[in-house]
């Protein structure tokens, strides 16, 4: 699970995120993103042709009114609130629904752990 500063990470191609990916995909791992992310990566510097090309090589998890109630209750669950924990919430209920064992690239390791508890493997981007 990828988030937005996973995806920037693999948009970007950096060297040694690329290495991470790399063991990803020889282990068979997908990569996925919920959808919200690609809203929270998108920006005027960002590549449209990277984000595009990045896209057509993960799995986009739609946000639909189930997942959203659910995200909603982790967020109750977890005592977070607010539009600033929103987006990760959505993320973190896309990577609770995901086949385990899970892992998520994230640059919110603090508010992941209260999202996903031990369920989701944290790797600090």
């Amino acid at each position: 699970m990828l988030d937005s500063e996973g995806l920037s990470a693999w948009i970007r191609q950096d060297r040694k995120d690329m290495q991470e990916f790399r063991i990803f995909h020889d282990m068979g791992a997908d990569l996925v993103v919920s959808a919200n992310t690609i809203v929270e990566v998108a920006h005027s510097r960002i590549s449209m042709p990277r984000l595009q090309w990045a896209l057509s090589r993960v799995k986009v998890e739609p946000v639909t009114l189930e997942s959203a109630t659910a995200a909603a209750a982790l967020l109750k669950a977890s005592g977070l609130h607010g539009h600033k924990y929103a987006i990760d919430a959505t993320v973190a209920e896309a990577a609770l629904r995901q086949p385990p064992p899970v892992a998520m690239m994230t640059s919110d390791v603090d508010d992941m752990v209260k999202l996903c508890g031990d369920r989701v493997r944290l790797i600090r981007k």
